[in-house]
């Protein structure tokens, strides 16, 4: 079993499958008859994490250093009213009475709680659209209406110094 460090493993702090590869090959170790010590210098973790992960292998084995999931509140959304929502965004904002096609987190917002009768703020709506939905930020080019590429290739021919 080739080791891997703990920190250089994991790439944030909620990245739950990478601290429980570490777990996983901490209770190899221990199965292997290492000792603590020898895990935490081996793994590149404290030793009190490895004594915490000993302890819990001890009683339970390798099933007790699984990853016990998520933490935190459950999604206010289910996933089939991500699917409602995420059905109305592609129908385009003038479908949902708006006087121009183009989202705002306003009129996301709006529609959210239309379809769902969930409230959310608008920073929180992004952190939905980015996360849950896999929606990019995209942003209108800004060009006049009237702009004329030719007049604009001849100036920067003959004009622009």
């Amino acid at each position: 079993m080739r080791p891997i460090a703990y920190r250089r493993n994991a790439r944030g702090l909620r990245d739950r499958r990478a601290f429980e590869g570490v777990r996983m090959q901490a209770g190899g170790l221990f199965a292997a008859g290492h000792s603590q010590a020898e895990v935490a210098r081996t793994l590149g973790v404290a030793r009190q994490n490895v004594s915490r992960w000993h302890a819990q292998w001890r009683q339970g084995g390798l099933e007790a250093l699984r990853s016990a999931g998520p933490t935190g509140h459950a999604p206010r959304l289910s996933d089939q009213q991500l699917r409602i929502i995420d059905q109305a965004l592609r129908e385009g904002a003038r479908a949902h009475g708006f006087d121009t096609d183009h989202w705002t987190l306003a009129r996301v917002t709006t529609v959210i709680e239309q379809l769902t009768g969930v409230g959310y703020h608008r920073g929180h709506v992004w952190k939905l659209l980015r996360h849950r939905l896999h929606y990019r930020l995209q942003r209108p080019a800004r060009r006049a209406v009237e702009r004329d590429e030719r007049a604009i290739a001849r100036w920067v021919a003959n004009d622009w110094p």
